[in-house]
């Protein structure tokens, strides 16, 4: 019993470590399995406040997980793909108190040692809007939330890593 346990607890500790939340929705009437074709929505993606280097990355990142989802890009699609992103700074405080004195062991306890700590960190929530193109109507929308980096690499690698999440629940089950 004990070796299962080892692996599924060592699971959820990877698994709890991502750092990327991710929701979607969806319109239960909507038979997906008759959509194979997509384009990008222009006018939406013009639309999101991100620069035009991080518009790239993530339609590049769009178009690698849809592809592989055996979706192709057309010029008479079923499906028309938008994105927009928003913003926010998180504040975390914690304070922390490293244990109870007192006078020899003995009397009125108190903390000692402690301290507060804040931490600001500014999440990006990335939004994937999938429309059905003969009626212009939302038929999926998946949202990702990651904290944001200014490092390049690292800006790259998490554009990947929030949109294969979010499209992970493309199409829904």
């Amino acid at each position: 019993m004990k070796t299962l346990l080892i692996p599924i607890f060592a699971l959820l500790l990877f698994a709890s470590c991502s750092s990327v939340r991710v929701a979607s929705d969806y319109d239960t009437s909507v038979n997906f399995n008759n959509y194979n074709s997509y384009a990008f929505f222009k006018p939406g993606i013009d639309k999101a406040e991100v620069s035009d280097l991080d518009k790239r990355r993530i339609l590049r990142a769009i178009d690698a997980n849809l592809s592989a989802k055996g979706l192709q890009k057309s010029e008479s699609p079923a499906l028309l793909i938008s994105f927009f992103t928003k913003a926010k700074e998180r504040v975390d405080v914690y304070q922390s108190y490293y244990g109870w004195g007192g006078y020899w062991g003995w009397g009125w306890g108190h903390p000692w040692g402690g301290g507060t700590t804040v931490s600001k960190t500014t999440e990006g929530t990335l939004y994937i809007d999938i429309i059905d193109a003969k009626t212009n109507e939302l038929i999926w929308q998946g949202i990702g939330t990651a904290p944001l980096s200014r490092n390049m690499e690292k800006k790259e690698a998490m554009i990947q890593e929030v949109v294969s999440k979010i499209l992970e629940r493309y199409p829904p089950k």
